[in-house]
């Protein structure tokens, strides 16, 4: 590839749309794990033990499917990632007595936190390359 051909901001729109699939992909996943291993109702129940409505299992499992497929598609991507944040943070709040690792008994929080992150880094850096519906770029201190 030629200096020509190959740009920061053309690189940075396919690390951007790597990410961003990579991203949705875990998120669909995740939401399948749910539907699939626990069930909706076991979520439910899961939920109930930790404190939680069970009745959150349902949107809980719609969100993550949808912003995972919207995020695959780069659907206002920047929107769905940050849209998802909340969602890993109450995870990562009951998983962080089990400890660090997600392979720990109950599941620890370096998981949930880990897709907090990546998800905080999608809205920051943007939709990128071959998405569908373009969000508004974020740029810091303007309005």
């Amino acid at each position: 590839m030629n200096r020509s051909t190959y740009t920061h901001d053309s690189a940075q729109a396919y690390g951007s749309l790597v990410l961003r699939v990579a991203l949705g992909v875990m998120w669909i996943a995740h939401a399948l794990l749910k539907w699939f291993v626990f069930t909706l109702p076991g979520t439910a129940q899961f939920f109930e033990s930790v404190g939680l409505p069970g009745i959150l299992a349902y949107p809980v499992f719609v969100a993550e499917l949808l912003g995972g497929v919207a995020l695959v598609l780069g659907v206002y991507a920047r929107q769905a990632a940050l849209a998802l944040v909340p969602i890993m943070l109450v995870a990562a709040w009951v998983h962080l007595p089990n400890g660090w690792t997600h392979t720990s008994e109950g599941g620890g929080w370096e998981y949930p936190v880990f897709l907090v992150m990546a998800s905080l880094a999608q809205w920051l850096i943007g939709d990128g390359a071959l998405a569908l519906r373009r969000s508004r770029r974020f740029v810091p201190g303007h309005a």
